[in-house]
């Protein structure tokens, strides 16, 4: 299942990093603001058409806002794990850890052989 509401915030944050308004996108890509608004909440989806256009318009890549539905984004996954800390104090970075492992852990116990 496609998780919408990361591609959405993963536009967000490329598009806030231009600082680039919604306005500005919506008019780029020629789409509505509200469009541009549901894209980033998960609250919609995009056209392939629209979602190229968005990408071009960033200067981001592909695998940069779909790094958790594709398989071989590997290295956009590690980095979009380090964002997600960046901010965190150690404790908080010790219990994420913690808690990754243990997760890890239960998904290997119960996770089919292939």
């Amino acid at each position: 299942m496609i998780d919408y509401a990361s591609i959405g915030y993963k536009v967000r944050q490329a598009r806030k990093k231009k600082g680039i308004t919604q306005e500005q996108l919506a008019e780029a890509v020629g789409v509505g603001v509200t469009h541009i608004s549901h894209l980033e909440t998960g609250a919609g989806t995009v056209s392939l058409k629209v979602f190229v256009a968005i990408v071009n318009y960033l200067g981001c890549s592909v695998d940069e806002l779909l790094c958790k539905e594709v398989l071989t984004a590997r290295p956009l996954v590690d980095n979009w794990l380090a964002d997600l800390v960046a901010d965190c104090n150690q404790t908080e970075v010790k219990i994420i850890a913690d808690t990754v492992a243990a997760l890890k852990q239960t998904l290997k116990k119960n996770t089919p052989k292939e």
